[in-house]
């Protein structure tokens, strides 16, 4: 695993916990310091930066992942629930396939989410190690 997929995973588990952004932040900074030295780190966020998507599907995913997943959990429970009352088979397939896309949403949207905090926690990194350099 590289290490830039080391601080995503990191920014991922500090995403299931519900705080605020600049917590998570100020809580990643202590593990990326760790995990990354200062010199590589710009290397570390050119590489999370050049793999983050930069259309509008992503940016949308990645602000609202529920919101586009919405539509696609509802194909899937009324698949299941014709499916089920109707007896016919051939809308199940419709549950897989709706359930499916639901959840790899969701998932794009995480991983998004999590490069955008790992960026963002270089970035204060960086910004405190500026602000240090400057003052006397």
């Amino acid at each position: 695993m590289s290490k830039a997929e080391q601080l995503i995973r990191m920014a991922e588990d500090e995403l299931t916990e519900y705080s605020t952004d600049a917590r998570k932040i100020e809580k990643l900074r202590r593990k990326f310091s760790f995990a990354v030295p200062y010199p590589e780190q710009k290397a570390v966020r050119a590489e999370v930066e050049a793999s983050l998507p930069k259309n509008f599907l992503a940016e949308l995913v990645e602000e609202n992942r529920q919101t586009v997943a919405l539509p696609f959990w509802g194909i899937g429970g009324l698949g299941l629930l014709l499916g089920i009352s109707g007896k016919q088979p051939l809308d199940l397939i419709a549950t897989g396939i709706g359930f499916y896309v639901a959840f790899q949403v969701q998932k794009w949207g995480w991983e998004l989410q999590a490069k955008r905090l790992v960026l963002n926690t270089l970035d204060a990194i960086e910004a405190s190690v500026q602000e240090s350099a400057t003052q006397p």
